[in-house]
């Protein structure tokens, strides 16, 4: 992962953006700016290696409300000119959909940290099926995202496949990979084992 955000912060950097990185993860890392700063320096995302600031705060901006529902997004990331995420493409633990975990779930769920995350989840992960592209569709409607660069693992945990999802793609493309990430896993060829 640190080798892929290198890359993308190179090639920003080669056509004249001025790149940070920020931590998308709803309430990972004990839902503070430090627990997720060290979360991407655990994966070796730090300044020094990839070469541009890591920017970690938990407060967010409400963008507006979807069906009544605040939308909450990293304030760091809501004053950016531009978005461009980061991500592994994979299946949920909790929840079936066409888009599970990836650029749509980091862009709601991940962005609007803590208090975003906490929204959503009110809402049950039996509807984030629905709800979460819904989402994303608003937050695009208000931000400059740019593209996801999304990564899909083999079984064994290994990068299989990295691919740019442009904007106008995400909501295609992003069931495709998920369904090739689900094929890509570890599994048992039985249905029933005793």
């Amino acid at each position: 992962v640190a080798e892929i955000v290198k890359q993308v912060v190179t090639e920003l950097k080669s056509a004249g953006a001025n790149p940070f990185i920020f931590p998308a993860m709803g309430s990972h890392g004990g839902a503070t700016a430090d627990g997720q700063r060290q979360l991407l320096e655990d994966y070796g995302i730090t300044e020094r290696f990839v070469g541009c600031p890591l920017r970690a705060t938990m407060d967010v901006v409400e963008l507006g409300k979807v069906d009544e529902m605040p939308v909450y997004m990293d304030k760091y990331a809501a004053e950016a000119d531009g978005l461009l995420l980061v991500c592994r493409i994979k299946p949920h633990t909790n929840y079936r959909a066409l888009i599970e975990s990836g650029i749509v779930k980091m862009m709601t769920v991940g962005m609007g940290k803590i208090v975003g995350a906490t929204e959503l989840h009110t809402f049950g992960l039996d509807r984030f099926g629905e709800l979460l592209p819904k989402v994303a569709k608003f937050i695009m409607s208000k931000k400059n995202f740019i593209c996801g660069v999304a990564m899909v693992e083999n079984a064994a945990e290994e990068t299989a496949l990295v691919e740019v999802v442009p904007v106008e793609a995400v909501f295609r493309r992003e069931p495709e990979l998920q369904i090739k990430a689900k094929e890509l896993m570890a599994r048992i060829y039985f249905d029933e084992v005793d």
